[in-house]
C-alpha cells in the first residue's frame, strides 16, 4: 500500500539540466583557477617578502654600523626607525655579539586589523630574519626582523574581491552561454516534442518539425517528418477506405441511392424532429408494376436499366432536402421533409408519374414504358411512429397497385408488356 502512494519524482527539464551543468562547471572552473592563482601569488609574495626583509636588514646594517661600533643606542634606534617605518616590518632589533639589545622598534597596533595582520604574517610569511652585521670580517652585531602582514592582508582582500568579480562575471557569462546553448538544443527538441504531443493527443498529422541548425537534430526532425508523411498518407487511405465502406454499407450498388439501413435511420430522425418541433413530412412508397414480368420477359439487364432510370428520374423531381432510397428489388421509398402543405406531396407524385410515362431506353436500344405505383403516408396525420408510417405507406402503395390492376383488367392492352415495347 505504501508503494501505491509514493510521490511522483519531479524530473528536471533538459533546459534546467543544461543550465545547472553550465553553472556548476563555470563556478568550479573559476574557483579552481582562483585558488591556484592565489596559491601561486602567495608563494610569490612569500619569496618577495623574504627577499625584502633581507634587503631591509642590509640597509639597517649599512645605516647603523657607526652607531653599533660606538654603542650609541639613540643613533642606532633612529637609524632603525628611519628605515623600517616605511617597510612591511612588524618588529626590528639590533643585538650585540654578547646578546645585549642595542636598539629595537615595534610597529604600533593602531587598527583593528593589526592582530589579523600579525596572524597572517606568522602563518604565511617566512619566519624572522637574522642577519649578521660584519665589519672587517668580524660580526659586530646581529639584526633581527619580523615581517608585518599589512600588505599581505591587503593583497588577500584584493584577491578575494577580484575572485568575487570574476565569479560574478563568470556567472553572467555562463548564464549567457548556457542560454544560447539551451536555445540551440532545447528549441528544436521542444518543437519536436510539441509536434509529437499534437500527434499523440490530438491526432494532428499535418504539423511538421521545423529545420534545426544542429545536424543531428535536423536529421531527427526530418526522419520524424517522413514518418508523419507516411502516417498521413496511411490515414488518408484509411479515411478513403472507411468512406468507401460506409458508402457501400449505406447505399445501393446498382442505383447509387441510399439503402434501407440509411433510410430507416433518416426516417427515425425525421419522426424525432417532427415530434420535437411539430414538423410535418411525407413518406412515399414506390414500386414498378409488373417488374417481375419485365425481368422474366426481357432479362435482368433490362430490369436493371429500368431501376437505374427510375432512380435518376425520381431524384431529379425532388428538393435538395428530400431523400429517395432503394429498399430492395423494385421498391423505393421517398422522404419529403418538411411538408408545409399536402399539395406539395401531390405535386411531387404527379411529376414522378409524368416523367415515368416517358419510355425507358434499354441497353439494347429498345424502349419500355415502366408504370409505377405510389403510396403516401403523412406525419403526423397517419401515424406517430416509424412502424405506423411504414405500414400506412405500404398499404397505400398496394391500394394504388390494386387499382391499376383493376384498370388493367378493363383494358389489358394498356398494360401488356408487348404492347409497351416500341
Amino acid at each position: 500500500m505504501i508503494g501505491l502512494f509514493r510521490p511522483r519524482t519531479q524530473r528536471l527539464t533538459l533546459r534546467q539540466s543544461l543550465g545547472r551543468t553550465h553553472m556548476v562547471t563555470s563556478l568550479t572552473a573559476v574557483c579552481m583557477a582562483g585558488v591556484l592563482l592565489t596559491g601561486i601569488a602567495l608563494l610569490a609574495l612569500r619569496l618577495y617578502a623574504d627577499h625584502n626583509l633581507d634587503l631591509v636588514a642590509r640597509a639597517i646594517s649599512y645605516t647603523s654600523e657607526a652607531a653599533v661600533v660606538f654603542h650609541d643606542e639613540e643613533a642606532a634606534k633612529d637609524a632603525l626607525q628611519a628605515i623600517v617605518t616605511h617597510e612591511d616590518v612588524a618588529q626590528a632589533s639590533i643585538y650585540l655579539p654578547s646578546g645585549q639589545l642595542l636598539a629595537s622598534w615595534r610597529r604600533a597596533m593602531t587598527t583593528p586589523w593589526s592582530g589579523l595582520e600579525q596572524y597572517l604574517a606568522r602563518l604565511i610569511l617566512p619566519g624572522p630574519v637574522d642577519q649578521p652585521m660584519m665589519r672587517g670580517g668580524v660580526e659586530i652585531a646581529r639584526i633581527h626582523l619580523v615581517g608585518h602582514g599589512q600588505y599581505l592582508l591587503r593583497f588577500l582582500l584584493q584577491t578575494l574581491m577580484a575572485m568575487l568579480v570574476c565569479l560574478i562575471l563568470s556567472t553572467l557569462g555562463a548564464l549567457y552561454v548556457a542560454r544560447w546553448m539551451q536555445n540551440s538544443l532545447t528549441v528544436p527538441l521542444k518543437e519536436l516534442a510539441q509536434v509529437a504531443h499534437s500527434v499523440r493527443r490530438q491526432r494532428i498529422l499535418a504539423m511538421r518539425v521545423p529545420e534545426a541548425h544542429i545536424a543531428e537534430l535536423h536529421e531527427l526532425g526530418q526522419d520524424f517528418n517522413s514518418l508523419l508523411d507516411e502516417l498521413e498518407a496511411w490515414q488518408a487511405h484509411q479515411q478513403r477506405e472507411n468512406a468507401s465502406l460506409l458508402h457501400r454499407a449505406t447505399h445501393d450498388a446498382l442505383t447509387g441511392l441510399p439503402n434501407r439501413a440509411l433510410f430507416e435511420a433518416r426516417l427515425d430522425q425525421a419522426v424525432t424532429t417532427g415530434r420535437l418541433y411539430e414538423e410535418c413530412f411525407a413518406l412515399l412508397y414506390l414500386d414498378c408494376d409488373r417488374f417481375k414480368q419485365i425481368n422474366d420477359t426481357l432479362g435482368h439487364a433490362a430490369g436493371d436499366d429500368v431501376l437505374i432510370a427510375l432512380a435518376r428520374r425520381v431524384q431529379h423531381q425532388l428538393r435538395p432536402m428530400d431523400l429517395v432510397c432503394r429498399l430492395g428489388g423494385d421498391e423505393f421509398a421517398i422522404l419529403l421533409t418538411p411538408v408545409l402543405q399536402k399539395s406539395e406531396v401531390q405535386d411531387v407524385v404527379a411529376r414522378i408519374q409524368q416523367v415515368m410515362a416517358d419510355p425507358v431506353v434499354l441497353g439494347d436500344g429498345r424502349q419500355l414504358v415502366a408504370a409505377i405505383s405510389i403510396g403516401i403516408a403523412l406525419y403526423p396525420d397517419q401515424g406517430l411512429t416509424t412502424a405506423e408510417l411504414l405500414q400506412q405507406a405500404d398499404h397505400a402503395m398496394y391500394q394504388s397497385k390494386r387499382l391499376r390492376r383493376e384498370l388493367a383488367r378493363q383494358d389489358p392492352l394498356a398494360f401488356d408488356v408487348s404492347a409497351e415495347e416500341k
